[in-house]
């Protein structure tokens, strides 16, 4: 889930797929959605990873986001296959065009863990 900032400054919840790479989550997202314009005007952001299912843990990161226009090719193929499987992921990313890369580095973090306590 990515948390964005409105003009009013109320907050938009998004979810998105994600990728931690490099000490960092990579989210994609289309060069004119909602959440890119958001954060270009207020680059604030938060994601939430976490478990529907025991253990119910998960980390909540508030940060500042990073824009960058990317060649989508280059990180599509990956978290489609992640979220659609191999075949599926295979044909969305084929169909895909370029996208904006939210890169969102931990600054203020928080986690649990409920796995000793279930």
């Amino acid at each position: 889930m990515l948390a964005t900032y409105r003009k009013d400054g109320s907050v938009l919840l998004s979810p998105v797929w994600h990728q931690w790479r490099d000490g960092g989550f990579d989210v994609l997202c289309e060069p004119n959605d909602i959440k890119v314009r958001h954060l270009q005007r207020d680059p604030r952001a938060s994601i939430l990873v976490y478990d529907n299912e025991p253990p119910y843990r998960g980390v909540d990161i508030r940060t500042t986001a990073q824009l960058s226009d990317i060649d989508r090719a280059e990180f599509v193929l990956d978290m489609s296959i992640r979220y659609l499987g191999r075949e599926a992921g295979k044909a969305y990313a084929a169909g895909s065009a370029d996208s904006a890369l939210v890169r969102l580095e931990p600054g203020h973090v928080r986690t649990w863990d409920f796995a000793g306590e279930i």
